[in-house]
């Protein structure tokens, strides 16, 4: 209920009512305060909170003339608080990203991302029950399984083990993300003999992506590589992860629907193909020879480019400042270079994460598929705060309408159709 005997002017409003108003559920209205949109004030000898009726329909109409979902130009728009793209740089609300991720672990951008709030030195860690069914279900899958297989049956093992998943409150869905990231680590088959599930996530992630000790230098680089690659606006995978956070599917089913999009080779298997080509021209002594192959079979180089970006990637900026100073990646970082330097006489494309990744995991002893292990881990954690985003959006938004283009109707039926005949045998 209103105040009663209130004015137009000082009119208050219930949470109900606001949520009526703005079109949204109750607990997006507590969003929306929490974000400085709103302001609250609780009434005399109420529990609840009352909202200025001025400000919400301020808000509200703000919201309609900026729509959540638009078209422009062919493309889908969305707007979003998450991630900015801008010339070189990108930033993760509001903070240059590359910057958060050479300062702090993948856990604290994580949470940063999700809540706003940087949490010095949080681990995330997984139940062990959880984990270990987890780990079985990802033991029973065939030797030939990749690692985005691995990842999508450990992220459904997860989900079936948890009967508050259909809850998608804010602190819910984060504190899935808290032990699902983790759960995901822990599935896979360990491949360093003495590793232990505790610590930092990049810790444990090492521990199945190489047989090599890891030093100091090492084990930050890959955690850096994990903040890094942790959003990056509406990329494909996020989008599919979005349409299914728009149905109300559940955190971990979203995460499933990203991992699905990842899988593809335009996507998260790019640093793959950037490793083997590396290791390629370490073979071969020479980046010519395989940049002509590349080139003779109609393909791009792998690791150069990207469309959101003019110059240099910064991501991969980060990660190769750090790469330098790892003696170990001296020959995969000359051979990156050659590269580069090779392509530059008939284009202008630089190093991008890809190239980055490849030289971080083909110097480390790691698998070409590593990468996309790597990124697919990270990027989950982005994956969740978009999620969370589109929860507190009106359902079913991420409906776009076909443009068909077929042979307008009526058409005759097509020939060599049998006609379904009735009860009595008639074809009627």
């Amino acid at each position: 209920m209103t105040d009663q005997g209130a004015t137009h002017e000082n009119r208050r409003l219930s949470t109900k009512e606001a949520a009526e108003l703005l079109g949204v559920k109750p607990e997006t209205v507590y969003a929306y305060v929490s974000r400085g949109q709103l302001s609250s004030r609780r009434g005399p000898g109420s529990r609840g909170s009352t909202f200025d009726a001025k400000e919400v329909e301020a808000l509200a109409r703000r919201n309609r003339r900026e729509p959540a979902v638009a078209t422009t130009a062919n493309e889908l728009s969305v707007r979003t608080r998450i991630t900015l793209i801008d010339k070189d740089h990108y930033y993760y609300r509001g903070v240059d990203a590359a910057e958060l991720a050479l300062n702090h672990s993948y856990e604290e951008v994580a949470e940063w991302l999700w809540t706003g709030v940087l949490r010095p030195g949080v681990v995330f860690t997984a139940p062990h029950e959880t984990a270990a069914a987890a780990r079985r279900a990802v033991d029973a899958l065939p030797e030939h399984s990749g690692p985005t297989d691995q990842l999508r049956v450990a992220a459904i093992s997860a989900a079936a083990a948890d009967p508050l998943r259909f809850d998608l409150s804010e602190e819910a869905v984060i504190g899935t993300a808290r032990t699902l990231i983790p759960t995901l680590v822990a599935a896979l088959p360990p491949v360093l003999p003495t590793h232990r599930d505790a610590g930092p996530l990049a810790c444990r992630l090492w521990a199945r992506l190489t047989g090599i000790k890891p030093d100091e230098a090492a084990l930050h680089a890959l955690d850096t590589a994990l903040a890094l690659l942790v959003d990056h606006d509406l990329a494909a995978s996020t989008l599919a992860v979005r349409v299914a956070a728009s149905a109300r599917a559940h955190p971990y089913a979203a995460v499933s629907a990203g991992l699905g999009v990842l899988e593809g080779p335009l996507h998260g298997a790019a640093s793959g193909l950037a490793h083997r080509m590396l290791i390629d021209v370490l073979d071969r002594g020479s980046a010519a020879p395989v940049v002509a192959d590349e080139l003779r079979t109609g393909r791009r180089v792998p690791g150069l480019g990207h469309r959101l970006y003019p110059g240099e990637d910064p991501r991969a900026q980060a990660l190769f400042a750090l790469l330098e100073v790892m003696p170990k990646a001296g020959p995969a970082l000359a051979a990156a270079r050659d590269v580069v330097a090779t392509s530059a006489r008939h284009t202008d494309l630089r190093a991008n994460v890809d190239l980055a990744l490849a030289v971080l995991t083909a110097s480390t002893g790691m698998p070409a598929e590593a990468g996309e292990t790597i990124f697919a881990v990270a990027r989950t954690a982005g994956w969740i705060a978009h999620a969370l985003e589109e929860y507190e959006e009106r359902p079913l938004r991420m409906r776009p309408s076909g443009q068909y283009v077929g042979l307008r109707p009526p058409q005759p039926m097509p020939y060599g159709i049998q006609r379904r005949t009735g009860p009595g045998g008639s074809a009627g």
